[in-house]
């Protein structure tokens, strides 16, 4: 893949509604080829308050892949390869509490994987890691995303535990109340394994939770496709703002989070014993760590 000639460290993926950043100046899009095949879509570089980051919408242009399609580690290891440090996760979820409304931005600190049928790693073949994942979030970003949107007079939250489940179709009614009786706070269907991902490649990753909807638990208020759309397009603007006011304050800031080293002493396999093929494929997400 073509890579620019300095890297760019903050990466945005971009959830249902939000498939560009009109915001975005000096735009040029790269094509990326990866390891594991193509990502989801063309991937735009450009600045936000001067600030170079690269954006890729999570679905496609047009919103052409499932839940379940969304080449994840193709998308990771693309914005990993641009050199992304920091990635900010916007997607639209389902609220399981009353006070997480519609219209409402959560940064939830806690996630519960519920997929079956995706990649959820970039190992295997030869080369065993195991990511310490108990804190799946950088609470660093949370805390600041959090700050700002309330400064901008988001109506927002800080916390939580967001549940991922396969989809493409939304909760049962019995499903939601189980989940409700579990504890969780937000559903969604793509954070997972998005997260564990951005882990196994080092990254500072943050979630924005939309919210669009009460999934299926509440009475007279199941989720729709067009109930999350309306919602969509009235977070749209607040999400854009919030990202041009962050980060510029995000490039600035010191990465003083333990997450660029989360992967030390993870791989379990000796070095003598690696695949050189498999090695050569890992290529970025292998650096610093051996």
């Amino acid at each position: 893949m073509p890579l620019p000639e300095t890297k760019i460290r903050i990466g945005i993926i971009g959830g249902s509604g939000l498939y560009d950043i009109e915001e975005l100046k000096n735009v040029h899009e790269i094509t990326p080829e990866t390891p594991f095949g193509r990502p989801s879509d063309i991937i735009v570089c450009g600045e936000l308050g001067g600030v170079p980051v690269a954006f890729l919408p999570r679905h496609g242009r047009g919103h052409v892949h499932t839940p379940t399609e969304i080449p994840q580690r193709a998308n990771i290891y693309a914005l990993k390869a641009l050199g992304v440090e920091t990635l900010i996760s916007v997607s639209a979820v389902g609220s399981l509490r009353e006070e997480l409304a519609p219209r409402h931005m959560v940064f939830p600190d806690q996630l519960v994987d519920k997929t079956f049928l995706r990649k959820s790693t970039f190992f295997g073949n030869g080369i065993v890691a195991h990511a310490v994942f108990a804190h799946p979030f950088c609470d660093r970003l949370g805390d600041m995303l959090y700050k700002y949107a309330v400064e901008l007079g988001i109506t927002c939250h800080r916390g939580g535990t967001l549940v991922t489940m396969e989809g493409p179709q939304f909760s049962t009614k019995a499903e939601s109340l189980m989940h409700r009786q579990l504890g969780y706070d937000l559903i969604g269907m793509t954070t997972a394994p998005e997260a564990k991902l951005a882990r196994e490649a080092q990254m500072c990753f943050v979630p924005v939770s939309l919210v669009t909807d009460y999934d299926s638990w509440k009475e007279g208020e199941e989720v729709t496709p067009g109930q999350i759309v309306s919602n969509l397009q009235h977070n749209a603007e607040a999400i854009r703002n919030l990202l041009v006011k962050a980060v510029p304050q995000i490039a600035a800031a010191k990465r003083d989070c333990h997450c660029a080293g989360m992967m030390k002493g993870a791989i379990l396999t000796k070095k003598e014993l690696l695949p050189p093929e498999t090695a050569r494929k890992l290529g970025p997400l292998l650096e610093g760590i051996l």
